[in-house]
């Protein structure tokens, strides 16, 4: 069973259910209006018989009959007078009596002095019947219920066909008003299909509106986008990082190649392969690792924890210090607390300053600051040009100046990654002096 038939058909029970219940009350008060007309009728017919003249008559057959000063024409058309042994009377020329219970000879005998009501079946036909007390015996008011009978089956006949038809459109509306309620999520669906076949994140659906499922439509919207741009960011990875390896893949064939064929070669010549071959190597390491990083960086563990930048930095100083030992650092190390994964603040710090130190001349100043939550690197390189500066983070982008440099382009732009993971941010400055200025801000705990 479908989503929509399910909805209508919820529809059609609650529908049916509201009507059942109307009409059910429209019944009982359209029962209770006609019985109580009949009711006033016989009360109104009752009192106007019982203040009248009424005493018992010997007909011509012998039999006493009740005369009641007229004949029983009006809406009372049984009148019955009953004593308190239990002897009924009747009006002349009606022969059938009307049941007599307890509760009629207890009004008779004067034992009970409120007048009631109740139902009496006679000869097949239903009567409504009203009794009241006199002095030492009751009379019984009698009307045929046929007419009311038959107008309650004809409004009970309306009713059902009422509802029936109530119900019908209630279902037949349902399925309309569903289909329409769901033609955003079977347009969702489709996009889901179309985008599952054909694997084209491109496909949007249309949003007009701001209810739940236009919410929703525009949530997958957002989710393609957001899939989409990881594909892409994806495939130009995988573009970068391939022609990023083949230029040191080829030269480190080529070198083994030599190595291999050449047997003659000087060992001043064999030196130099050996040690190209093995730098090879190195700057390979270091491009893996920096793309495993860089993949790695969309997928950071959830779990953050209280960090110390400035102990971080002074790490990433003394490392950096051991590997470029060319350069001099400047610390300004104020205690910072930040929040995040520390592992990834410690490549981001790392990067900074291995850049910085890549740029520095010999014997360069570089400044590390730390304070509030921020860690600025200055270096006293040759500055970044300024149709440069908008680039520098982004993945393999290397300046002209820096083609002949080592590096593979990506250290900065894993430090904006991790920026952009903890919710930070990452900036290029150029400062008064010259250089650059690198400013890393992280969330403070």
């Amino acid at each position: 069973m479908t989503f929509r038939t399910r909805l209508a058909l919820v529809a059609a029970v609650a529908v049916a259910l509201a009507v059942v219940a109307a009409s059910v009350v429209v019944w009982i008060v359209v029962r209770g209006q006609l019985y109580g007309q009949v009711d006033k009728a016989l009360r109104t017919e009752a009192e106007g018989i019982a203040n009248g003249p009424l005493h018992l008559e010997q007909g011509p057959s012998g039999n006493s009959y009740l005369d009641i000063g007229r004949p029983p024409f009006g809406l009372a058309s049984y009148v019955q007078a009953v004593r308190q042994d239990g002897k009924t009377f009747r009006t002349f020329g009606e022969r059938t009596p009307l049941p007599v219970g307890k509760e009629v000879l207890e009004l008779a005998r004067g034992g009970r002095g409120d007048a009631f009501f109740d139902n009496q079946t006679v000869s097949q036909t239903k009567l409504r019947v009203l009794t009241i007390g006199g002095d030492g015996y009751a009379l019984q008011f009698a009307r045929s219920l046929s007419d009311t009978d038959k107008a309650l089956n004809r409004i009970k006949l309306f009713l059902f066909l009422i509802a029936g038809g109530g119900i019908a459109v209630a279902a037949g509306l349902g399925l309309g008003v569903s289909g329409a309620a769901l033609a955003p999520v079977r347009r969702l669906t489709k996009t889901a299909e179309d985008v599952s076949e054909t694997r084209d994140l491109s496909r949007r659906i249309q949003v007009s509106g701001r209810d739940e499922l236009s919410r929703l439509a525009s949530t997958f919207n957002t989710m393609l986008a957001a899939l989409e741009d990881s594909a892409r960011a994806q495939r130009q990875l995988v573009s970068d990082a391939s022609h990023e390896l083949r230029t040191p893949l080829t030269s480190l064939r080529t070198n083994i190649e030599v190595l291999t064929r050449n047997e003659e070669l000087q060992p001043g010549e064999r030196e130099l392969l050996l040690r190209d071959v093995g730098e090879q190597l190195v700057e390979m390491s270091a491009l893996v690792a920096e793309l495993v990083e860089l993949a790695r960086g969309d997928q950071q563990p959830t779990e953050a924890e209280d960090v110390r930048l400035d102990l971080v930095a002074a790490d990433a100083i003394e490392r950096t210090t051991r590997n470029r030992p060319g350069v001099e650092f400047k610390p300004e190390l104020e205690e910072t607390l930040v929040r995040g994964v520390p592992a990834t603040i410690e490549r981001a710090v790392s990067n900074l300053l291995d850049n910085a130190a890549k740029w520095s001349p010999p014997g360069g100043e570089i400044d590390v600051i730390v304070r509030g939550g921020e860690i600025v690197v200055r270096d006293r390189g040759p500055g970044i040009a300024e149709e440069d500066a908008p680039f520098v983070f982004d993945r393999f982008y290397r300046a002209p100046s820096a083609r002949g440099m080592p590096g593979s382009g990506l250290g900065l732009a894993i430090v904006r990654q991790v920026a952009e993971a903890h919710g930070g941010t990452v900036v290029v400055e150029a400062p008064e002096g010259g250089g650059t200025r690198m400013r890393l801000t992280l969330p403070s705990s």
